[in-house]
């Protein structure tokens, strides 16, 4: 999946799972459209998001005073 982080034991992105969250559907929704894909699998890319933004570090464009 051009190295991005998936869900184990599948090709199922964590960021198909986040985009499919974020346009409203439900945790129950997304385990319906993949049967293979277990609820703790769906939870474990909601974790590694956050677990990701938590880490980002944002720098300004310009230098301070």
């Amino acid at each position: 999946m051009t190295g991005k982080p998936v869900i184990r034991g599948t090709r199922i992105t964590v960021e198909l799972i986040l985009e499919r969250l974020g346009a409203g559907e439900s945790v129950d929704d997304i385990l319906a459209s993949y049967p293979h894909l277990t609820r703790e699998g769906v939870l474990a890319a909601i974790r590694f998001g956050a677990a990701v933004l938590k880490n980002e570090e944002i720098l300004p464009l310009t230098p301070g005073p």
